[in-house]
């Protein structure tokens, strides 16, 4: 008998209904044409653009493929790249409704495709080009110029697909049949044929006046985000996430206080509604997307709660992003306004849409307030991007609705009122303080502290004794410094009486040390940007963390907790994500059956709390034992004098063997004392425990949230010179 779902032969003793493969995506590779598809089943196993018999993948093959092949994906990325550049562009110089919701939709298109590849071959996507233009395009497709009217976009949009599908084409017919690097082109070549007859086929319903559909498709999602037509709508459904935030405190309390300035409640409300009625006059429309590329201030604060009060799609932006990253977010994202210092370090044509600090301050000024638009709840609000710590940022999209129960793990498991003065360490566009610490803040009444100078741990405190905060949120990172630099007590004694801790796990060791420094236990919290609020915490005397209230956790393996095993787990919680943009493999990876499902792991506690056992990447296998990366690093490096933190990776040796290398960071006089610390430490592990090598660095690399980057580690060990030092 075979599987009814990917025809493998069953275990005789297989009952009918067994499907062996049931919880696995499946993949098929046309035979003819070299495309590929994904889903539970294909009509009569043949291919739907050739009709070529499929068989099933195997895509653990990949592993496999040679430097050639794996060059031809890289390639693909970059015409890629390219292509959403190009389409991104294309919508914001188009004057024609119809075509910009085309070249929206082909854009979400191109990521969607990346992702693929991506997960598919295992292969980072390469850094976009800055100098991508229309220009550039026009001489990739072989025209003379840029497009002057709608009809010559469309026709450089089909040639861009054309000639990419050719360039895969004649590529393949040069490489030695059957193999390896000729059926990737071949099945590259199937995908932009695929994109070209579909771009054909939406421009000839243009020119007719027809509805398209992927411009169709575009348009009903901008109608989703206005307010219900039928009067017998429920209108609980329509609310504003900025009003709600803003709506219930004393105008007269102090909502927001930086440096010498500080904004009342009623004044915040009404440069906000102002902010919305200069964000509307520069054409935002409910759904439109505004970039805030600013230091931390009353101006991010009011420029971002304006463009949610104006029906938009707020999104922060890191003021310092490194030009790559910042070119692929501008290409993803197609922003209607950007609000920054200044335009220097946007590219054509997002720099005619930045609104600098000074000029959006001056127009906030002279603007008459409106009042907020009303939404669908489940209309977008904001972007938050992950922290990329396991390959590019991901836009996770935030609706309205995240707004009604924002504030409830604050006020009832931390314990936050209106009397308290909040101050975090990490930046607003970082999900972590963002909705702590100002959504929740502002929510409850309390006064929000912003500094918009770049966190150390001298300007942490300065801060805090110049505005006496009682509520301190900050990272395991910077906590660890503190206490390192002798500067936790400062805290206490300038009124700190609560101090929370997230962002990355939290080590029993620095959560000991610091409160006997202080007398304040931290408040260890878990949360992420699919979530926004800390859905597990932990106070003092809790076995573990903790669900927070009004989070539901479940196990997402009950046969690993049974055993005492790591476990994924489905967090339930008001203020889950709508998903992310243009990637629906990692969506569907990890939002399932309406709960949020992140990629780290946990293991049950006694207590009936959950202890973090790391990602699922962090679980690696050595000589045949599974071996938990993150508890190597706390058991050898934990408490140990002179190491300010220490990060364990998984790094082949010469002979592409796996081992353990542990990286400390600590002072180079040093160096001799801690490694014997270490190899002591070490010498108590099982021998598949044991790290190969120890390696000292200043610092570990972090991402600018303060998450760990492992595998730029990783790389250090991989690039000639990288032993040196080594135990």
């Amino acid at each position: 008998m075979l599987c009814p779902r990917c025809h493998r032969p069953l275990p005789e003793d297989a009952e009918e209904a067994y499907i062996c493969c049931a919880g696995a995506p499946t993949r098929w590779q046309c035979r003819q044409c070299g495309k590929r598809s994904e889903g539970f089943a294909l009509p009569y196993g043949r291919c739907p653009q050739c009709a070529g018999e499929l068989e099933l993948c195997d895509d653990e093959a990949v592993e496999t493929l040679d430097a050639a092949a794996l060059a031809a994906v890289r390639t693909a990325f970059e015409i890629e790249l390219g292509g959403r550049a190009f389409y991104q562009r294309a919508a914001a110089d188009c004057d024609d409704p119809t075509l910009r919701a085309l070249f929206g939709r082909l854009a979400v298109m191109e990521g969607e495709h990346m992702e693929a590849l991506a997960r598919r071959y295992h292969v980072e996507m390469p850094d976009p080009s800055p100098a991508w233009r229309m220009e550039v395009a026009a001489v990739f497709v072989g025209a003379e110029r840029a497009p002057r009217n709608p009809e010559e976009l469309l026709q450089m949009a089909i040639a861009h697909e054309q000639r990419a599908l050719g360039f895969f084409n004649a590529r393949s017919a040069q490489l030695t049949p059957g193999s390896a690097e000729q059926q990737l082109y071949l099945e590259l070549a199937a995908e932009e044929f695929e994109h070209a007859a579909m771009l054909a086929a939406e421009a000839s319903r243009w020119r007719d006046g027809r509805a398209g559909l992927l411009g169709g498709d575009a348009a009903s999602a901008d109608a989703q985000t206005a307010p219900p037509a039928s009067a017998a709508a429920d209108a609980r459904r329509t609310i504003n996430a900025a009003a709600l935030l803003l709506g219930s405190a004393d105008a007269d309390r102090i909502a927001i206080v930086c440096g010498h300035q500080q904004l009342s409640y009623g004044e915040l409300r009404d440069r906000v509604a102002r902010a919305a009625a200069v964000w509307q006059a520069r054409g935002l429309r409910p759904g439109d997307r505004v970039a805030i590329k600013l230091p931390d201030g009353i101006d991010w604060v009011v420029a971002f709660l304006g463009a949610l009060w104006a029906g938009g799609v707020a999104v922060g932006v890191n003021p310092h992003i490194p030009a790559p990253e910042w070119n692929y977010i501008l290409d993803e994202a197609g922003f209607n306004v950007i609000v920054a210092e200044s335009a220097a370090d946007t590219p054509p044509p997002w720099d005619t849409r930045v609104i600098g600090v000074d000029e959006g301050r001056r127009a906030v000024d002279a603007a008459t307030p409106v009042p907020p638009v009303l939404v669908d709840e489940d209309a977008p609000a904001l972007w938050v991007h992950s922290s990329g710590t396991s390959g590019r940022p991901k836009a996770v999209v935030h609706a309205h609705r995240f707004a009604r129960e924002v504030e409830r793990v604050s006020r009832e498991r931390i314990g936050i009122t209106a009397d308290d003065r909040l101050f975090a360490t990490s930046r607003m566009f970082f999900s972590y303080p963002q909705t702590n610490s100002l959504f929740a803040g502002l929510k409850i009444g309390a006064t929000i502290i912003l500094d918009p100078a770049w966190p150390t741990a001298a300007s942490a405190v300065a801060t805090v004794e110049r505005t006496r905060p009682s509520v301190f949120f900050s990272v395991p990172s910077l906590y660890r410094v503190l206490l390192h630099e002798g500067l936790a007590a400062r805290l206490a004694a300038a009124g700190v009486k609560r101090c929370v801790s997230a962002g990355e796990a939290l080590p029993p060791g620095l959560r000991n040390a610091w409160s006997a420094a202080t007398g304040i236990d931290i408040v260890d919290g878990y949360g992420a940007s699919e979530v926004l609020v800390l859905v597990l915490t932990a106070c003092g005397g809790d076995d573990g963390l903790q669900a927070s209230p009004g989070v539901a956790i479940e196990p997402l393996d009950p046969e690993a907790v049974a055993a005492g095993l790591p476990t994924r787990l489905r967090i339930r919680v008001s203020t889950q994500a709508l998903g992310y943009l243009d990637r629906p493999a990692a969506q569907a990876d990890s939002f399932r059956d309406g709960a949020f499902c992140p990629a780290d792991l946990f293991v049950p506690t006694a207590g009936g709390g959950w202890r973090f056992a790391g990602r699922e990447d962090s679980l690696v296998k050595i000589k045949g034992r599974w071996v938990n990366l993150i508890d190597i690093e706390d058991r050898l490096g934990g408490g140990a004098p002179g190491v300010r933190e220490a990060a364990a990776v998984c790094v082949p040796d010469a002979d592409g063997v796996d081992q353990v290398v542990l990286f400390y960071a600590a002072p180079e006089p040093q160096q001799e004392a801690i490694e014997s610390t270490l190899r002591e430490r070490a010498a108590a592990l099982p021998g598949y425990q044991r790290p190969a090598r120890l390696q000292r660095v200043d610092m570990l690399p972090r991402t600018p949230t303060g998450k760990l980057l492992r595998r730029r580690l990783a790389d250090m060990m991989r690039s000639p010179g990288a032993a040196e030092g080594d135990e």
